[in-house]
């Protein structure tokens, strides 16, 4: 088991204890939506009119370019209405007046994005693109590196959400770091939300969500509470945590302050979210991050092709830069 000596007193141990004495088999847990409360239909406070609606779902689009069509609208209500009662105010439209009409966005802007955007996001999703990256796309990259030196390799999860896909790439990567010794690497995980990367960073899991992990994997980068307030939670052993960083980003910034030598950019469904134009906005202003010959992956169902992009597809959602 990969484990640092400091943690012969840290209150987590390794998860395989924790599988070994648990129930837990093929239980995949993914982050649910908050949808209202019916018992807060009988504490008498207001819907989200169809016009203060209207006004959230055009900040969103304007502000993170989030598609949030009439379907969502239960959502976003069930949503800010936790956001209304942190704040004292009596219902949703006093609050949407706050919002629009009393200047509230100067203070409440990063917390209507918090709350609005989803964070759905799972260990080990969409697990063919990981066995691509490390039979296809691990060698070209190393390919492309002089010989003799063992190259610094660069990830960006760049929608990390809560970091289970930045986590992910770390395993993988420090599996086959490990069993090669050609390559050393570095994983950067952005996202809109503060609330979320705040999360990313500790990272703390609930023991269910990470039942996809493979066994291995669990046994050598994870470990769980000891005490019983925690008894229920996983971490990342330290030598892991080490290799990731988190940072805000909006993905519809004009410019993103990240470095422009990445070799592998994940923006897994993320895209669908968005309008047409816009995602192609995002997809070239990522490009512009990437070093030749770099991959940028999207989900299975989201595409490049017929853009009129340097791009070319290896796989389903994994295309190459081709500066």
């Amino acid at each position: 088991m990969l484990r640092d000596p400091s943690l012969s007193h840290s209150p987590y141990v390794s998860l395989m204890e924790l599988l070994a004495s648990s129930r837990l088999s093929g239980v995949v847990v993914s982050q649910a939506l908050l949808l209202e409360d019916p018992a807060e239909e009988a504490l008498g406070y207001d819907r989200l009119s169809e016009a203060n609606f209207r006004r959230i779902a055009s900040l969103i689009s304007g502000k993170v370019g989030i598609k949030l069509p009439n379907a969502k609208r239960l959502m976003v209500e069930g949503r800010l209405r936790k956001r209304m009662r942190t704040l004292g105010h009596p219902s949703l439209t006093a609050y949407c007046r706050f919002l629009f009409d009393q200047n509230g966005l100067a203070t409440e802007l990063v917390h209507v994005i918090d709350a609005v955007t989803t964070n759905k996001t799972d260990f080990f999703r969409e697990p063919e693109h990981f066995k691509v990256l490390e039979n296809k796309l691990l060698p070209s990259l190393l390919a492309r590196r002089p010989r003799g030196g063992r190259p610094r390799l660069k990830f960006w999860s760049a929608a990390s959400s809560n970091g289970a896909e930045a986590y992910t790439i770390a395993m993988v990567m420090a599996n086959l770091a490990e069993q090669t010794k050609a390559f050393d690497f570095a994983v950067l995980g952005t996202d809109i939300s503060t609330r979320i990367l705040a999360a990313a960073d500790l990272a703390v899991y609930p023991a269910e969500m990470v039942v996809p992990v493979p066994p291995e994997f669990q046994e050598r980068y994870l470990m769980r509470g000891r005490s019983p307030s925690h008894t229920r939670d996983v971490r990342m052993v330290p030598e892991l945590r080490r290799r990731v960083q988190f940072r805000k980003l909006n993905l519809m910034d004009d410019r993103y302050s990240i470095d422009r030598d990445v070799d592998v950019i994940f923006l897994r469904n993320v895209l669908i979210y968005f309008e047409k134009a816009t995602q192609e906005a995002v997809v070239r202003r990522l490009m512009g991050h990437l070093r030749p010959g770099g991959f940028i992956i999207l989900g299975h169902s989201e595409s490049m092709i017929g853009t009129n992009m340097s791009l070319r597809q290896w796989a389903p959602g994994v295309f190459q830069y081709d500066a």
